[in-house]
């Protein structure tokens, strides 16, 4: 699905979505729809519908953001070095689409020893009933 142009995600994204899917932007801290959601579900790709992370692998970081400890299934995500901001990260992809999601650090708390610090703006909740 990377093949789809500018145009195509201009007009399924909102400004909003489009500037961090497609353009790498963040949204600001403790301001999206999900950084202190607790409810039960699958976390999709906003851009395309791909399954990224599961709802008992997020976890309070207390950063604003939503964050994960892993992502739903091994190959859902993509990795790339990040050098912007002056900063080396680890940028984290939706695998399907290559819509930007967020970063990943190497300071979670559980097992995994990883925090997948993701924008409310580039997922979807789909509420298990």
């Amino acid at each position: 699905m990377t093949d789809k142009d500018d145009t195509y995600w201009r007009e399924k994204l909102t400004p909003e979505e489009y500037h961090v899917l497609r353009q790498k932007g963040t949204e600001r801290a403790f301001t999206g729809k999900y950084w202190d959601t607790t409810e039960v579900g699958t976390y999709t790709c906003r851009g395309c519908g791909e399954m990224l992370f599961e709802s008992d692998s997020k976890f309070d970081a207390g950063c604003g953001w939503p964050s994960f400890d892993k992502p739903a299934a091994a190959g859902a995500i993509n990795e790339e070095r990040d050098t912007s901001y002056g900063m080396i990260r680890t940028e984290v992809l939706c695998q399907n689409c290559g819509g930007h999601l967020g970063h990943v650090f190497p300071d979670g708390p559980t097992e995994t020893g990883l925090r997948y610090c993701i924008n409310s703006l580039s997922i979807d909740l789909k509420k298990e009933t």
